[in-house]
């Protein structure tokens, strides 16, 4: 079965997912380390100190969920394209009203630099 899109999901259902996502201490980490600075999965793998193929699951759940995006790419000096990701995020509320999440997620409005 595959993954549904966001269009297939119903407003609540991506609130929920959202949510879900961001009460992981780990995914909260990665996608705050890429808020001020873009950075390659190794770069964060590094500084945050989680293996590389968290950071990488991690990453494609974020751009599921439009959290974070590929900012640009670059080239390593031995000709491998590498992904620069970005938070599209910069602040976020989570609200409880009567049991129902309210979810408010603010842009990222710093200007990014790259970490190469």
């Amino acid at each position: 079965m595959s993954k549904p899109n966001i269009i297939q999901l119903s407003e609540f259902d991506i609130t929920q997912k959202i949510i879900e996502s961001l009460s992981n201490v780990c995914t909260r980490a990665v996608l705050f380390s890429v808020k001020n600075q873009s950075k390659d999965a190794t770069q964060i793998s590094e500084e945050l100190k989680i293996s590389l193929s968290t950071v990488y699951k991690i990453l494609s759940t974020l751009e599921d969920i439009a959290l974070a995006e590929v900012d640009k790419y670059i080239i390593s000096p031995e000709g491998k394209k590498i992904k620069l990701y970005r938070s599209r995020i910069g602040k976020v509320e989570i609200t409880l009203d009567d049991l129902e999440p309210s979810l408010n997620l603010y842009p990222n409005t710093t200007n990014p630099k790259s970490n190469s």
